[in-house]
């Protein structure tokens, strides 16, 4: 049961955040950055629990690849970004859009197919965007958004702008000939983009080590003379450090960079079950991963340095609690789209 809360979780969730002192660090990085990425971890992961929920009571009905587990990429990347970098995601695209500070209330409007969507209740979860936070959408399309982000990157060359392109994409991109061709060409023309490569170890069903004859997919970069990382993608200060460090290279002009991170999706390809009952994973490899949390892993670092306390946590889980209620009620509140034919045909591109 989710209860109707009053709209003012987000301004205190930024208030606590705001109030805690900025200038003690973890490994380099600053506290009130260390405090964001674990806020926004902990974001996607109550999102994505709600949007499970709602999927078993069949409130949810569009197709949903969620994103629990591998909170720190999207949230350690999107941390070392700017409002004017711009980010294109894929069909597991709930994280990143949460991570580049996209409406949670749009959202979640937009999986109920709701017209206060941030698609107007058109394109589901699968095809998203937050033009205003910098996030130009999602596809459905495996690798589909790669070229495009090469495309952005090479308008921010061309205008002399120092903003930069992120591609997300999964493991099973870079089976796609089109993934070669982008790097190939961001490295010829030295274009401000980062490749990320959320690599879960699982292609839709199939394991990685039977669709690649070398899993080691950041040495994939050797091949177009761009440099290659591939770190813990379970690490979101290593996430960070790695993102930072690269989209300073970026914006020098010194060209693109691709970087693996190694995570997993606790939840199946697609919907809010397991997939332990098809015979495509064993469940004590999930149980593996499930206890390398990268939530419980910053909250443990955090903790351990003495830069959060436990009350502190547990008030950053009640305010996003309080969010997700909002957003949910929010969805469910808002109209559908009108069903008339001008509507159907309203944003199809006609020549």
């Amino acid at each position: 049961m989710y209860l109707s809360v009053p709209n003012t979780a987000s301004n205190r969730g930024q208030s606590l955040i705001n109030q805690m002192n900025k200038f003690l660090d973890i490994e380099g990085v600053p506290k009130d950055i260390s405090i964001k990425i674990l806020n926004d971890m902990i974001k996607i992961r109550r999102f994505e629990e709600a949007v499970a929920r709602l999927i078993h009571l069949n409130e949810i009905r569009c197709p949903c690849h969620l994103y629990t587990g591998q909170e720190a990429v999207a949230a350690g990347v999107c941390s070392a970004l700017r409002n004017s970098d711009y980010v294109f995601s894929t069909h597991r695209s709930h994280g990143h859009y949460i991570a580049k500070g996209g409406n949670i209330k749009k959202l979640m409007a937009e999986l109920y197919g709701k017209v206060t969507g941030c698609s107007s209740g058109l394109g589901g979860s699968m095809h998203i965007s937050s033009p205003e936070s910098g996030l130009l959408g999602s596809s459905s399309i495996v690798a589909g958004t790669i070229p495009l982000a090469v495309g952005a990157a090479l308008s921010f060359s061309i205008e002399g702008t120092d903003s930069i392109s992120i591609a997300f994409f999964g493991d099973g991109a870079v089976n796609e000939g089109v993934f070669y061709e982008s790097l190939n060409f961001a490295s010829l023309n030295k274009l401000p983009i980062i490749f990320i490569c959320e690599n879960n170890l699982y292609s839709a069903h199939m394991s990685i080590t039977k669709c690649h004859a070398d899993s080691r997919l950041a040495k994939k970069a050797e091949l177009f003379n761009m440099p290659g990382f591939r770190v813990d993608g379970n690490n979101a200060i290593d996430v960070f450090k790695t993102s930072q460090s690269a989209i300073r290279r970026a914006r020098r002009g010194s060209g693109p960079t691709l970087i693996e991170c190694l995570t997993y999706r606790w939840c199946g390809h697609v919907g809010a079950n397991y997939d332990l009952d098809m015979g495509i994973r064993p469940k004590d490899e999930l149980d593996v991963w499930i206890d390398k949390c990268p939530i419980k892993k910053l909250e443990n670092t955090l903790l351990t340095g003495e830069l959060l306390t436990d009350r502190e946590i547990y008030q950053i889980y009640q305010n996003i609690e309080m969010e997700v209620c909002e957003a949910i009620a929010f969805a469910k509140k808002s109209p559908y789209p009108r069903a008339a034919k001008k509507e159907l045909i309203k944003y199809i591109f006609k020549t």
